[in-house]
């Protein structure tokens, strides 16, 4: 089953009887891994589990959802925003899996952010360390970190997507949260992504139902702003030169419909689509299919995500190019607050 299609099971849009079973199964299948996670959190809150605190300031940037909310243009504008001042920025995280190879999401920041080291490690709070020593950094930004509570942290940014902020009101594997709602009550920041897919309405309903469980954080709203397109062997183009084209489009996320949209908004007639697990390692097979399928759909180009280009590393499928959509991040409400925010974690000057 991918990502859609639990999607559409999850969000109780697929009906029927074997749609209900189904659902009401993983409804059975969730109460043990909410009552869990609330346990683990209740450890935390009351001192009864251990955190760990570093000699320089951490920002988390998190979801409660699985799948994708956008952290990777996040983390990337936030070190960027630090890096304006010279300061030493590490990043720090878990990994999918990675042993020898970096996955997608540290190609991805390497390539966005070369100035950056980025230290991946199942134990995050020695990988945090190991970057203060090694690399003298000064402030750590934790990605995907909001359920890891060992490592303390100074500012939690945990993004909402604006199409499923809430993972349909249900714990994994009924619904996407990775735990209960409650949780974001320890958001010092919640950032709406995609803010720009859905109406005035919808966000001050999305807001008015976070504040409820965080009343005390600071609302922003973001979006993804298209920059261009860029290939493997870094040729640029812009979004002009593939419009009116026939384009096919395929990503590898947690949230595929998030991606389709954000390529429709800017202009994009997709003839033809495909989508693979989130964090997918893409297979010679994989490409032959790809290839297969731009012929069959005589597509005269093919999209992806970056995450999906440092991975296949190719310029073409086929006779057709193959091209990543540049994505920045552009913050549409409460960017002077968040500023006063980070502000107050900026590391003193350092004496010459």
């Amino acid at each position: 089953m991918n990502a859609s299609d639990f999607y559409e099971l999850a969000s109780g849009r697929r009906r029927g009887v074997g749609a209900s079973l189904t659902r009401a199964a993983l409804r059975v299948a969730e109460t043990p891994y909410a009552l869990a996670m609330s346990w683990r959190n209740r450890r935390y809150d009351r001192g009864r589990a251990e955190m760990h605190r570093l000699s320089v300031p951490v920002v988390s940037v998190g979801n409660i959802t699985m799948g994708g909310t956008g952290k990777t243009p996040m983390v990337a504008w936030l070190a960027r925003w630090y890096r304006r001042d010279f300061i030493r920025v590490a990043l720090v995280s878990r990994g999918y899996g990675a042993t020898i190879s970096r996955n997608d999401e540290a190609l991805e920041l390497e390539q966005l952010l070369p100035d950056v080291p980025h230290v991946q490690n199942a134990d995050r709070v020695a990988a945090s360390r190991m970057a203060i020593e090694e690399f003298e950094t000064q402030l750590i930004l934790l990605d995907d970190g909001f359920q890891h509570r060992r490592l303390a942290r100074d500012l939690d940014i945990v993004l909402l997507d604006a199409l499923e902020p809430f993972g349909f009101r249900h714990v994994f594997p009924r619904g996407i949260l990775r735990e209960p709602l409650s949780g974001l009550r320890r958001a010092g920041v919640l950032a709406l992504s995609r803010a720009d897919l859905v109406d005035a309405e919808r966000r001050r309903a999305i807001k008015a139902e976070a504040r409820r469980h965080a009343p005390d954080a600071l609302w922003i709203e973001c979006r993804h702003a298209p920059g261009g397109f860029r290939s493997a062997v870094g040729r640029e183009a812009s979004l002009d030169s593939l419009r009116g084209k026939r384009v096919g489009a395929f990503c590898g996320l947690g949230n595929p419909a998030g991606f389709r949209r954000t390529l429709e908004l800017a202009g994009m007639e997709i003839a033809a689509w495909r989508e693979f697990p989130d964090h997918h390692n893409y297979t010679r097979d994989d490409v032959e299919s790809l290839r297969r399928w731009t012929a069959s759909e005589q597509i005269e180009a093919v999209l992806c995500t970056h995450k999906d280009l440092v991975k296949i590393e190719l310029d073409q499928l086929g006779a057709a190019p193959l091209w990543a959509l540049s994505i920045g991040l552009e913050i549409t409400e409460g960017l002077p607050e968040l500023e006063t925010r980070l502000a107050k974690l900026r590391p003193a000057p350092e004496d010459d």
